[in-house]
């Protein structure tokens, strides 16, 4: 087992999971759910949090996305296969009952001249409360009373100078849970090998010497005084927020300043919504000028890549700890004999100090196959609005070749039949038009495909590597 030496501090931030000092309450946190470039605010949008179905909306009166339960109190439709209707207001799709903002229904169409049935409490939507945060959607799944209260989890430092930070964002539902990812992302020490030829290089494999500074209920802190790649790129410092945010803050003289934020917001048992941000202020304009040209869903296939290299090994992970007793079982089940696992080790603590334990009375599914587990069109594209976009246009474009081609080879064989001399420069060009075309509508299918379907070997698996 790991020693490590807490030091108290009196700058402890407030923090989430109700007012027992001795349990978190999964229940009492602001969760992001969404990044608001990611959601029309002229349809309905679905997310499941803590297995309770919402509908996400855009209320247009007040100016603010709204979040409810997905279940008319009609008869339990799910208001998100109806529509926001002329007057404003979540219409549902069964039989048309229309709710304003609040939840308040402001109309059953079925009732009598006069009836007054809508304004029974029993015809209210539950509505969640929601606030938007560094172009987040977050969402209070508590009390509401405790909302106001309770904090938002979110990086301060990226308000301060805002102009100055560019950030590059991702989000991706992930077949395992919250914790497992917490657990994952608070240990650099996997980079250089799990990331070895996307983010990592095994040639920077070094001892790893962390430290924790301080820990409650709110979460901890820690530092990596060497940092990665061996030192050369300083200090690293990292704070955990409980129970699903964290980020590394590492500052050199070469790069400037960089973050790796990652929320992880729980969906259900075995399932949680990745948000990844990186946010970077950089010593030279130039590394700035060059990342505003990527386009978003350009840098989401290869941040996609990044987080397949050890998808389908957390996904088993998570279901072998649960196999030798969960948390609660840590220190038996995980062997953690070195200073680099110490955030994973103050991680479980806290989780059994905290009784934190995640949807503790429910069990993991079977394990999934890797076809299903490398699934990028259900659990990201389908749902970002850049990449959605890209994938249509794209797909627009193969037809635009394959249509433009067809042309040309028609125009060729019309020109056979009716003329007895023809150019044959403009003949030759024409003909290489065909595999000029295919080469291009192959190129396109291979792009196409990484918006649909993960890399089956990872990179640090190919041979000769």
């Amino acid at each position: 087992m790991i020693a490590n030496t807490i030091k108290k501090s009196d700058n402890i931030p407030v923090s989430a999971g109700g007012t027992d000092p001795e349990y978190f309450d999964w229940q009492e946190v602001w969760y992001p759910i969404y990044y608001i470039e990611d959601l029309e605010k002229n349809k309905p949008t679905t997310f499941t949090l803590l297995e309770q179905d919402l509908v996400i909306w855009w209320e247009e009166k007040n100016n603010q996305w709204r979040v409810f339960e997905d279940q008319c109190p009609h008869r339990l439709a799910p208001l998100s296969q109806g529509r926001i209707n002329e007057a404003g207001c979540l219409e549902c799709p069964y039989h048309g009952w229309a709710f304003s903002g609040g939840g308040n229904c402001e109309i059953i169409p079925q009732q009598i001249a006069g009836g007054k049935a809508e304004k029974s409490s029993r015809a209210k939507v539950k509505s969640l409360p929601t606030k938007v945060c560094q172009g987040l959607l977050f969402v209070y799944a508590g009390k509401i009373e405790n909302a106001a209260q309770t904090p938002i989890p979110k990086v301060d430092v990226l308000d301060e100078n805002s102009n100055e930070w560019i950030c590059l964002n991702t989000f991706r539902d992930v077949p395992y849970d919250g914790l497992t990812l917490m657990e994952n992302v608070l240990d650099a020490s996997h980079i250089p090998y799990t990331h070895h030829r996307t983010v990592g290089n095994r040639a920077n494999v070094a001892p790893v010497e962390l430290e924790v500074l301080e820990s409650g209920k709110w979460g901890f802190k820690g530092v990596w005084e060497e940092g990665p790649r061996k030192g050369t790129l300083g200090r690293q410092e990292t704070t955990f927020i409980a129970p699903g945010m964290m980020w590394h803050d590492l500052t050199s003289k070469q790069f400037g300043r960089t973050l790796t934020v990652v929320y992880a917001t729980p969906i259900r048992k075995g399932e949680c919504r990745l948000f990844a941000r990186f946010p970077f202020k950089f010593s030279s304009p130039l590394p700035k000028f060059f990342i505003q040209l990527s386009p978003r869903w350009y840098s989401h296939i290869g941040q996609n890549g990044v987080l397949e290299d050890d998808q389908i090994f957390l996904h088993y992970q998570e279901r072998y700890l649960e196999a030798k007793g969960g948390s609660a079982n840590f220190s038996k089940a995980f062997y953690l004999p070195t200073k680099a696992d110490l955030f994973v080790f103050e991680l479980r603590s806290w989780v059994n100090k905290y009784n934190a334990q995640l949807f503790p009375n429910a069990t993991l599914s079977s394990a999934l196959n890797s076809e299903i587990l490398l699934d990028r069109y259900h659990s990201h594209t389908k749902k970002c609005s850049s990449c959605r976009r890209a994938l249509k246009n794209l797909q627009r474009i193969k037809v635009g070749v394959v249509l433009v081609t067809s042309f040309i080879w028609a125009s060729i064989f019309f020109m056979l039949l009716i003329l007895d001399d023809f150019n044959m420069t403009l003949m030759t060009f024409l003909i290489l038009s065909l595999p000029v075309g295919v080469v291009f509508w192959l190129l396109l299918s291979k792009l196409e495909k990484q918006f649909y379907q993960g890399r089956e070997i990872p990179p640090r698996n190919l041979l000769n590597n």
